[in-house]
C-alpha cells in the first residue's frame, strides 16, 4: 500500500513576490470567500469556481525564487476539496494490465488519495514515450537558476505562446502560483517551437497540485509536450494544430451530439467559431475537481479523452437548456456558464461513465480526421508558425443564392457537412436550369471536384439531397461493372418539408464494426442499378477549386472513414455513390436512398442499409431542379 502523504501546511498570508491574480486582499477570510474550492462541512466535489489569470500582450510576472518547501506546499488547503472516500491506492497499481489501468482511472481510484495521486502522476507520465532529448528536472535546476538567479524577487514576461492564454490557478496558493510561472517561463524557453499552447497552462498548474518541486512538475510537462504517442500527441503546440482539433470535435459533435449540435446552428451563426472554445470547457472550465478527475484518465489515455468529455458536456447541456431559452442569447457565453456550474447539473461521476459511454471511432481513424483537417486549414493559409488567424474562418452565407434552397437551409446542410469543407464558400457546379436535363453534362461540370452537395427540388415541393465525399470520376475505375464507391463521410438528407440528415450506418451505430485494417473489396451494385454502365466522359478540374488529390498523394495518407478501415457485418453496409451513363444511385443495400434516370427528370427514393433512411420524399418523383454544389478553395 502507498504511504506516502502530503502535508497540509496553510497558504501564507503574504507571500514574496507581487502579481496580477485574483486572490483575496490582505485582512479577507481566505477560506468563506465567494471563490473557494471547499466550504466547512461537506463539500460538493469540484463545485467551486475557478480562478484564471489572462495574460496581456505585454505582461511582466515578478518571481519568487525562494527555495521549495516540500510536497504539498503549492496548495492552499482551505481551498482543496477532501478526497470523495478517503484511502489508499494498491502499491502494485501500475503492475495492472493497461485496462484495468483505464477502469480504475475512470472509475475514480486516484480520486481517494490526494497522495495516491502525488505518487502515480509522475510514474505514469515517466512511462510515457518522448523525443530523445527531454529536457528533465536535473535541466530545469540548471535553467531556472541562471534565468532567476540567486533567491530574490525578479521580473520575467510568460513566454509568447500564451498571449491572451487563461491561467487557471485552482487550489494553487501564492507560492504556487509563482512556481507555475517558473514552470512556464522554462518552457518557453526550453521549447522554442512552441508557438500556440492554450492547454498548457491548466496542465502544469493542474500537476503542481501534486508535485514534489518545481522540478518535477517541469520534468512532467515536459514529457507531455515531447510526447511521440502514435496518432497524436498529449498536446497541441501551434495555432494549426489547435485549430484542426477544434474542427476535428466540430465533426465529432456533428456526428455524436446531433441534436446538440442542430440547437447550436440554429442559435449561433458561426458554428465553428463556438467549437472553437472546446478546450477552455475542460480547462479552465471545469471546476478543479472535475478538471483532475479528467486529468487521471487523459494521463492514460491522451487526447481522446478529452474529445469525450467535452461531448458529453455538450449532451448535458441539450439536456439542461431549452431552444426557446437560447433564442437571441449569446450560446458561447451559456455553455461557459453551463460548464462552470456543472456540479449542478450532474455528478462527476456521472459525467464521465455518459463520456465513455460514448462510441467513438479509433485513435487512429479521428488522427486522419485531424490531418484533413489541418491540410485544409493550410490550404486556407494558416502556418504552423502563426499564432492567430489572419482572416475569418467562417463562410458568409449572405450572398448565397440557389433556386432549391434558401440561404438558411442551405447554412444547416453547411452545418453538417465536415468542418474542414465548411471553410470553404459553396461554388455552383451545376444546375439542370442552366446546364440542362443531361447526365452526360451533369458528370462532365462535376468532375474533378471532391466532395459535391447533391440538391433535388421535387415537382411537389420537397427538397432532399446527399453529400458525397467522392469526385464521381471514382466511377470509372469500376471498369465493365457499376461499382460502388465513397467513403463513410457521404449522407442524405432532407430540408423540406422537415430538415433531417441520415449518415452512414456505422456511424449512427459503431458497433457494427471493428475497425480493423483489411483490403478494400468493391460492393456490387444492387439489382436495380445493375443495368447502369461506365461511363467514358474526360475528367475536368480547376487549379481554383478543391480537386480529388492525386494517386500518389492519396497513397500518403488513407481518407478519414475509408471502407477498408472497418469489418463491416455486410457488404451492403457500404454501398455510398454509384453511376454510369443510365443514372446515379446513391445509398444501396435493399433499396436506393436516392436514384436518378439518365435525363435527370425521374426518381425513386426508398430505405436503403447503408444509411438506415426511410423514403427522402415522394417514393417515385419528378425531379423540378436538381443542383450541385462544390466548394471554392480561392
Amino acid at each position: 500500500m502507498l504511504q506516502v502523504g502530503l502535508s497540509r501546511p496553510r497558504s501564507p498570508g503574504g507571500a514574496a513576490g507581487a502579481f496580477p491574480v485574483a486572490e483575496p486582499a490582505a485582512g479577507e477570510d481566505a477560506g468563506t470567500g465567494p471563490g473557494e474550492c471547499a466550504e466547512r462541512g461537506p463539500p460538493v466535489l469540484g463545485s467551486c469556481p475557478v480562478t484564471i489569470v489572462v495574460t496581456p500582450e505585454a505582461d511582466s510576472w515578478d518571481i519568487d525564487t525562494s527555495s521549495c518547501l516540500g510536497c504539498g506546499q503549492f496548495v492552499d488547503w482551505d481551498k482543496m476539496p477532501e478526497p470523495q472516500q478517503p484511502a489508499q491506492i494498491p502499491r502494485d497499481v501500475l503492475s495492472r494490465p493497461p485496462k484495468e489501468l483505464k477502469r480504475l482511472a475512470r472509475e475514480g481510484c486516484w480520486a481517494r488519495s490526494h497522495a495516491g495521486r502525488a505518487r502515480l502522476y509522475p510514474r505514469l507520465i515517466q512511462q510515457l514515450s518522448c523525443r530523445l532529448v527531454t529536457p528533465d528536472a536535473l535541466v530545469y535546476r540548471d535553467v531556472a537558476g541562471r534565468l532567476f538567479g540567486k533567491p530574490s524577487v525578479s521580473s520575467h514576461p510568460l513566454p509568447e505562446f500564451l498571449e491572451g492564454c487563461p491561467v487557471p490557478t485552482y487550489c494553487l496558493s501564492p507560492l504556487g502560483v509563482t512556481a507555475l510561472k517558473k514552470i512556464l517561463i522554462c518552457v518557453g524557453a526550453l521549447f522554442p517551437d512552441i508557438t500556440h499552447c492554450p492547454l498548457l497552462p491548466a496542465l502544469a498548474a493542474l500537476l503542481l497540485h501534486y508535485s514534489e518541486d518545481e522540478a518535477q512538475c517541469f520534468e512532467s510537462v515536459s514529457r507531455l509536450v515531447a510526447s511521440t504517442a502514435p496518432h497524436g500527441g498529449y498536446i497541441d503546440q501551434s495555432f494549426l494544430a489547435h485549430q484542426a482539433s477544434c474542427m476535428t470535435f466540430g465533426d465529432l459533435a456533428n456526428k455524436h451530439c446531433p441534436a446538440a449540435h442542430k440547437l447550436i446552428a440554429g442559435a449561433a451563426e458561426n458554428v465553428l467559431e463556438v467549437y472553437s472554445e472546446w478546450l477552455s470547457w475542460l480547462f479552465p472550465g471545469l471546476p478543479f475537481g472535475y478538471a483532475v478527475r479528467v486529468l487521471d484518465v487523459f494521463l492514460l489515455e491522451g487526447q481522446k479523452v478529452l474529445y469525450r468529455i467535452a461531448l458529453a458536456l455538450l449532451k448535458q447541456f441539450r439536456l439542461s437548456v431549452s431552444p426557446a431559452g437560447l433564442q437571441g442569447s449569446d450560446i458561447k457565453a451559456e455553455l461557459q456558464a453551463f460548464v462552470r456550474n456543472i456540479a449542478e447539473h450532474v455528478p462527476v461521476d456521472k459525467l464521465l461513465e455518459r463520456a465513455f459511454g460514448i462510441r467513438l471511432f479509433s485513435r487512429k481513424e479521428i488522427w486522419l480526421l485531424q490531418m484533413a483537417n489541418r491540410k485544409a486549414l493550410m490550404e486556407r493559409g494558416i502556418t504552423v508558425v502563426q499564432r492567430r488567424p489572419s482572416f475569418h474562418l467562417a463562410v458568409d452565407m449572405q450572398s448565397f443564392s440557389s433556386s432549391t434552397v434558401t440561404a438558411q437551409e442551405m447554412r444547416l446542410v453547411w452545418s453538417w457537412i465536415p468542418e474542414r469543407f465548411s471553410l470553404f464558400p459553396p461554388l455552383l457546379l451545376f444546375s439542370t436550369s442552366e446546364d440542362g436535363c443531361s447526365l452526360q453534362r451533369f458528370y462532365t461540370c462535376c468532375e474533378g471536384y471532391e466532395p459535391t452537395v447533391l440538391l433535388i427540388k421535387t415537382t411537389e415541393g420537397e427538397v432532399c439531397g446527399a453529400f458525397l465525399s467522392s469526385d464521381w470520376s471514382e466511377r470509372k475505375k469500376s471498369g465493365a461493372t457499376s461499382g460502388f464507391f465513397g467513403t463513410g463521410e457521404c449522407f442524405v438528407f432532407t430540408v423540406r418539408p422537415e430538415a433531417e440528415r441520415y449518415e452512414w450506418v456505422l456511424v449512427q451505430k459503431p458497433e457494427l464494426a471493428k475497425a480493423v485494417p483489411r483490403p478494400r473489396q468493391r460492393s456490387p451494385s444492387p439489382a436495380a442499378a445493375s443495368r447502369l454502365g461506365p461511363s467514358r466522359d474526360s475528367r475536368s478540374s480547376s487549379p481554383n477549386h478543391l480537386a480529388v488529390p492525386s494517386p500518389q498523394r492519396r497513397g500518403r495518407l488513407s481518407p478519414f472513414l475509408a471502407v477498408r478501415h472497418f469489418l463491416l457485418p455486410s457488404k451492403t453496409a457500404s454501398m455510398f455513390m454509384c453511376g454510369s451513363r443510365d443514372g446515379i444511385v446513391i445509398g444501396g443495400g435493399g433499396g436506393q436512398a436516392l436514384a436518378l434516370d439518365a435525363s435527370l427528370l425521374w426518381g425513386h427514393t426508398e430505405h436503403c442499409e447503408t444509411f438506415d433512411n426511410p423514403p427522402l420524399c415522394q417514393e417515385d418523383f419528378q425531379v423540378q431542379l436538381l443542383e450541385v454544389w462544390g466548394f471554392q478553395s480561392a
